[in-house]
């Protein structure tokens, strides 16, 4: 799972979320982040996104550690999983290696016709340098 930091850049860039099964996420506010780190995990049967006209809510669905109905998209943070990641460079993804002199991983992206490198210590938060910079150039 990529680092809450890089979890915030990317959602301060305007990387967009559409909660899925699976989909791994935080409490966005200080004072509930103050309970843990724990990361909750969207599933079909405890935590279920619910699309309505004025958002999209995330209800807990028999959770009895929280006394918690439900929260706003907006106040929650997504942890994108590797393939998510990978899915959002789409066709600028050129390829992961491994890089042993620096004991880490560099996505390489080829973005506008430029060949962009992103050294990370894991795979997860290489592909995450990798969408922040396009999310960041995109927005220019």
């Amino acid at each position: 799972m990529i680092s809450r930091p890089l979890a915030l850049r990317l959602r301060e860039a305007g990387l967009v979320w559409r909660p899925a099964t699976g989909d791994r996420f935080q409490f966005l506010t200080q004072d509930m982040e103050s309970t843990g780190t724990e990361a909750f995990t969207v599933s079909d049967m405890t935590i279920e996104a619910h699309a309505y006209t004025t958002g999209t809510v995330l209800g807990f669905n028999g959770t009895t550690e929280w006394a918690l109905d439900s929260i706003a998209i907006e106040d929650a943070l997504w942890f994108p999983r590797e393939d998510q990641l990978r899915e959002a460079l789409k066709g600028t993804f050129q390829r992961l290696e491994r890089d042993d002199e620096a004991d880490g991983w560099r996505v390489v992206c080829t973005f506008r016709g430029e060949s962009m490198t992103h050294l990370a210590d894991t795979p997860e938060d290489a592909y995450a340098m990798a969408v922040l910079a396009e999310v960041e150039a995109s927005a220019v």
